[in-house]
């Protein structure tokens, strides 16, 4: 997330262009990137079988939609543009987003939980393009895809977003025209369309209309006129459109128009919504508190005497990271020993080179200790963007590495478990961006200019000359800060029991029991799968993990193939219970796939009793079973799928497997105690 000043949390702040509000004249981009936001999901990805209209959405384009227009609403929308969900969704959610940002690429996951959750008869999607003008592949990308809209429609369009946001490193013209020949357009018709200047002038539309209704950076959201800013997580865009749906369906029971809900709604949210405030007025983030940040076995540049410990959460890819590495250097130039840099890993999920890059980095110090993993730091930085693995290579040899060493470093992954330290430090103390800092303990958020750096600075060097006038050793200066600095959030906990009959796997008698509330037609739960076989692979006889059917309301197919497990599950038990769920999800990618004939398909091939399974598919034998899941979890909380229970502590979404690990090992450690 790019920030040209006091740098926010990464929920709040959105992608900054050049001008916007909030800019500081000559100062260079700031920001920080987002990370996986607990509940937002980050491993969720893109499901584009689910990216189609749907409740009877109403598109005007070339397959013959008819025209509709809100054009009286503050936020205009109509059928220029595309949408997902239907025309009478009491709930209308405008995107300004750009196709080379990467915080609306990693909006697109918590996008994608919004349409599971609620569907689309009660939230609709309407795409504006505002491309910024530091990113010089997101105007001809975003022509491409309403180029791809003029010809196929919300559907077209849709598939060329998904592909578009997927491989978002590959944005390039011969791409888009193999992106749009894919999502079904005819090659010349693509050509011909571009070359209207059609798709140019709606982007431009968009924009003007981005810049008219206060939009000043991406993604960007106005949820029935409310705006929302930022890659926010899940929770943020349930809160409003809760309250939007309630106040929604009050309308139409009063009797406005299914039609007009959105042009009301975003009139009334205008005419309340609070005057909007510059950055200049907003409340200073929080750099009082100090958080307990352990140096543990990091890289560090300064002395073990310093007042001062800068604990820097970094990754080699970001540029917001190359950008604030000259402050470092003129803070150790400025304060020299009473300053000391402290390096913790945090390569970001949509830096693919971030990782390879801190490996190599590792390496280095392995073979040439601090030494060498800071002149390796510096040469990588130098090096940025290009990190791929002959980049690498050609930086070992020139530091004189041993470069075989290194590549088999990068290759099995050597440092995983130093990197993941990092990370898991970094999610306790919720640095959910780069570059993070904590000046002992203290935050400091994105690539900021020196002088926010050294107000904080100045004042701990009193404090910790203080604590030495005291009679605190100066290397134990950081030590005794950190003694009464704030730890990490306790996780959240829910009481759900855990019930007899269910399907399990892992050792029956074990102390932690993980519950998994799933739905077989959400694609974030079959996506989660390689975190629940990494769990069941290093945990085994430790853990016993039991499932819970909760199938979503827009899922249609999901109530049956629940069933279809759990009539596998009482004919031969819980390894025909896995081996049809393991098929279920299979059959999320095949059109059909979960139909009755293909459930079927799946009992034949297992060898099941078919005349047992007619019987109980066609009776709902399983319903009540299935039901009792369903309402378990609604009863704790649980409004979405997946959703996992770790002896009371609570996981929402496809999270990392980190995140899964730490609340294991603490329910384990837990368990050892009682």
């Amino acid at each position: 997330m790019a920030k040209e000043k006091d740098s926010k949390s990464a929920e709040s702040k959105p992608e900054r262009f050049e001008g916007g509000g909030g800019m500081n004249t000559g100062v260079a981009l700031i920001g920080f990137v987002l990370c996986f936001l607990a509940g937002a999901g980050l491993m969720w990805g893109y499901d584009t079988n689910r990216m189609k209209q749907g409740g009877g959405a109403i598109t005007a384009d070339s397959t013959g939609g008819a025209a509709w227009s809100d054009d009286e609403s503050p936020v205009p929308v109509s059928s220029k543009d595309p949408v997902w969900g239907s025309r009478t969704a009491p709930v209308t959610i405008v995107v300004f987003s750009d196709f080379q940002c990467p915080f609306c690429s990693r909006v697109e996951g918590t996008l994608d939980q919004v349409k599971t959750t609620y569907g689309p008869d009660k939230v609709r999607m309407v795409w504006k393009n505002e491309p910024l003008p530091f990113h010089d592949k997101a105007k001809p990308s975003a022509e491409a895809a309403m180029a791809v809209f003029n010809i196929k429609g919300s559907d077209g369009f849709w598939k060329f977003h998904d592909t578009a946001f997927k491989n978002q490193q590959g944005l390039s013209a011969d791409n888009y025209e193999k992106w749009a020949i894919a999502a079904g357009a005819d090659s010349a018709k693509f050509k011909a369309e571009i070359a209207t200047k059609k798709p140019a002038k709606k982007v431009d539309e968009d924009h003007d209309l981005a810049k008219k209704v206060g939009v000043n950076g991406t993604p960007a959201f106005y949820i029935n006129g409310v705006s929302l800013s930022g890659a926010q997580p899940f929770d943020k865009f349930k809160a409003v459109i809760d309250e939007e749906l309630k106040k929604a369906n009050a309308k139409i029971a009063a009797g406005t128009p299914k039609e007009r809900v959105y042009v009301e709604m975003s009139k009334e949210n205008k005419k309340n919504a609070p005057p909007p405030k510059d950055d200049d007025d907003e409340p200073a983030e929080d750099n009082k508190t100090a958080f307990k940040v352990p140096v543990g076995n990091s890289p560090v540049q300064g002395d073990a005497k310093a007042l001062v410990t800068i604990v820097v959460f970094s990754d080699f890819q970001c540029p917001y990271c190359k950008r604030v590495e000259p402050t470092f250097k003129s803070l150790r130039d400025k304060y020299g020993d009473k300053v000391r840099i402290v390096w913790k890993h945090e390569p970001l999920p949509f830096h693919p080179r971030a990782e390879p890059a801190s490996e190599l980095a590792l390496e280095a110090r392995a073979q040439k200790g601090e030494k060498g993993f800071w002149e390796a730091h510096d040469k990588l930085f130098e090096s940025q963007p290009k990190l791929e693995d002959d980049d690498l290579f050609k930086i070992a040899g020139d530091m004189g590495l041993n470069v075989d060493k290194v590549k088999a470093a990068i290759k099995e992954k050597k440092y995983k478990k130093e990197i993941d330290a990092d990370m898991d430090l970094a999610d306790d103390v919720q640095a959910s961006g780069t570059p993070h800092m904590f000046i002992n303990g203290r935050r400091l958020v994105g690539a900021q200019p020196e002088p926010k750096f050294t107000a904080i600075i100045d004042e701990e060097i009193k404090k910790a000359q203080d604590l030495i006038s005291k009679g605190t050793p100066a290397d134990k200066v950081y030590e005794t800060l950190q003694k009464d600095a704030k730890g990490p959030p306790e996780p959240e906990k829910k009481n759900v029991p855990v019930p007899a009959g269910n399907p399990w796997k892992g050792n029956q008698n074990a102390k932690v029991v993980i519950q998994e509330f799933s739905d077989y037609q959400c694609p974030f739960c079959s996506r989660v799968e390689d975190q629940v076989k990494e769990i069941m692979k290093n945990y085994g006889d430790k853990v016993k993990f039991v499932w819970r059917d909760k199938p979503l309301p827009m899922h249609p197919e999901a109530p049956l193939a629940a069933q279809a497990a759990r009539e596998a599950f009482k004919q031969t038990g819980p390894d025909a219970f896995w081996k049809m769920h393991d098929k279920l999800y299979e059959a999320q990618k095949k059109e059909g796939g979960l139909k009755r004939e293909a459930l079927d398909g799946y009992a034949k091939e297992m060898g099941l009793d078919m005349d047992k399974w007619k019987t109980a598919l066609d009776t709902n034998a399983h319903k009540a079973a299935v039901d009792a899941d369903d309402k378990a979890g609604t009863d704790a909380g649980i409004t979405g799928t997946p959703a996992f229970i770790i002896n009371g502590y609570y996981i929402s979404g496809a999270q990392p497997y980190g995140k899964f690990k730490k609340l294991i090992d603490r329910a384990l450690a837990e368990s050892g105690k009682n």
